[in-house]
């Protein structure tokens, strides 16, 4: 690499050059490549389709649908409700459709709280989820991958949790090494993934269609006949149901990288959203044509239970395909993850390295690396799942809070072009919403473990005060020969400024 660039202006996102031993710089280098050291826009709406699908459709829909069940009290309050939030995170969707063509950046919600409420929220916001939410989520992906790659050699036991924890870390290594060698590459990969998962749908809901022809409607055909249910409890169901839905803002986070933003953006969301949506209704029901209740309910995976009674000697290839599945989420999720910590950085809200660029490669690759590093290191708790299932209740306000900023918008940014523009009701609807998804898990269950959750959110203004606010002296020179020797050693540089 011919030249060292060492920092950048915040203000004006400029690079300094220091120039070291060679003759090029790099932006001579860019030159002869054709190409500015910049995010590429390589995504079109194939693979922003593949994003959202590929990403909302993880290992969930084939593990355990049975919580929305569980909490709603019959067959067809439970259909009503997986269709209700496929609606919901239409709306949730359509709110940054309007949000992502107003403010055309990456980083999703990062960008518009900055953008309308200022730094220390969006701080807040990206030190909690590029610290715990997408790592966690990263780590419980692949773990979900190990458990079933693991499976098929202890047939007559559960994996040891060393065999999953090491598969889980090769899936992270593997995916990282994707997402950092080419934006392309990992397109394909996530399209192929995508297209794997959807297959496996297919599969399912040919199944359930040919056993409905053939007259198993014993559990449909009572569809309605259950017992009231409390408030609460159809809470909990739409909570359950809105998780498996999780996903649905992934595309805004790539922004910068999307061909045709203002027609790809909400075009991908009208595609993908629906289609994910008729996708859960048709697996439920197929699961309803061969499986009582309480088996669904029993049922530890109830895609392979399903299998293993309809698609028997060839039930093996629902395993399979749910192994796909995850990788196929894993990858969206890291691909995702690094553009908000690429956002972060170069808003001086993270270490200014995770801003920089591969000279080589044009992908964030410091700040997909951070993410990896992070989700392996998640991957060593016995159980991960309760700190995330503690944290999310901080997606959905910060979800409720970005979707505010558009209202407020509406009001104080008057003068910017609003290529989609909703009718302000479902914003208002979904920030209603929101509140009530952060509040009702608390109210159900009021654990200490909220309160920590809290606290750590709220802690990062201990760290934004002196590193961000006042940018103190000498983090910035204890900083500075860290962030030299990492990118001479993964030849990364900031990104240039393109106007």
């Amino acid at each position: 690499m011919g030249t060292l660039i060492i920092a950048h202006s915040r203000t004006h996102h400029q690079p300094q050059q220091t120039k070291m031993e060679g003759k090029e710089s790099c932006v001579d280098m860019d030159k002869q490549q054709g190409k500015a050291t910049v995010l590429q826009k390589e995504l079109g709406l194939l693979s922003a389709v593949c994003l959202i699908v590929g990403t909302m459709i993880g290992s969930g829909i084939f593990i355990s649908p049975k919580a929305v069940l569980l909490y709603s009290g019959g067959v067809g309050p439970c259909l009503l409700i997986w269709a209700a939030c496929g609606v919901l995170a239409i709306m949730g969707a359509l709110c940054y459709a309007e949000l992502g063509t107003m403010i055309p950046k990456s980083g999703g919600e990062h960008s518009y709280l900055m953008e309308a409420l200022g730094s220390p929220v969006a701080y807040l916001y990206s030190w909690t989820t590029v610290m715990v939410l997408k790592p966690s989520a990263f780590a419980i992906i692949t773990l979900s991958f190990g458990e079933y790659a693991s499976a098929p050699f202890y047939s007559d036991c559960s994996p040891p949790i060393i065999v999953t924890k090491c598969l889980s870390a090769a899936a992270i290594v593997f995916i990282v090494t994707i997402n950092c060698l080419s934006v392309k590459l990992a397109s394909y990969v996530q399209n192929f993934f995508t297209a794997a998962k959807l297959l496996i749908i297919v599969v399912i809901v040919g199944a359930g269609i040919v056993l409905l022809a053939q007259g198993n409607t014993e559990t449909l055909s009572n569809a309605f006949d259950n017992k009231p249910v409390s408030v609460g409890a159809i809470g909990l169901a739409f909570y359950n149901g809105l998780w498996a839905y999780d996903g649905w803002s992934q595309l805004n986070f790539i922004t910068e990288e999307l061909k045709n933003p203002f027609r790809n953006l909400p075009l991908a969301i009208i595609i993908g959203i629906p289609l994910v949506a008729v996708c859960y209704v048709m697996v439920n029901i197929a699961y309803f044509t061969i499986l009582t209740t309480n088996e669904l309910l029993s049922s530890s995976a109830v895609a392979v239970t399903f299998g293993n009674k309809v698609l028997y000697p060839m039930s093996w290839i629902v395993p399979l395909f749910v192994v796909f599945s995850t990788i196929g989420s894993a990858n969206g999720s890291c691909f995702t993850a690094g553009r908000l910590a690429y956002v972060s950085g170069r808003e001086g809200h993270m270490v200014e390295v995770l801003s920089f660029i591969s000279l080589r490669r044009l992908t964030p690759s410091p700040a997909i690396i951070f993410n990896g590093l992070l989700a392996i290191l998640y991957i060593i708790p016995a159980d991960i799942n309760t700190l995330i299932n503690f944290f999310s209740f901080a997606q959905w306000f910060f979800n409720g809070l970005t979707i505010s900023t558009l209202i407020v918008m509406r009001f104080t940014r008057k003068e910017l072009k609003r290529p989609v523009k909703i009718p302000i009701i479902i914003a208002v609807l979904m920030v209603l919403v929101s509140c009530y998804l952060v509040l009702a898990p608390i109210i159900d269950s009021p654990d200490m473990e909220y309160l920590y959750c809290t606290l750590f959110i709220l802690g990062g203004l201990l760290l934004y005060y002196p590193f961000v606010h006042l940018k103190v002296k000498w983090a910035r020179r204890l900083m500075r020969p860290i962030t030299m020797r990492l990118q001479l050693l993964m030849e990364v540089v900031p990104p240039e400024k393109c106007e």
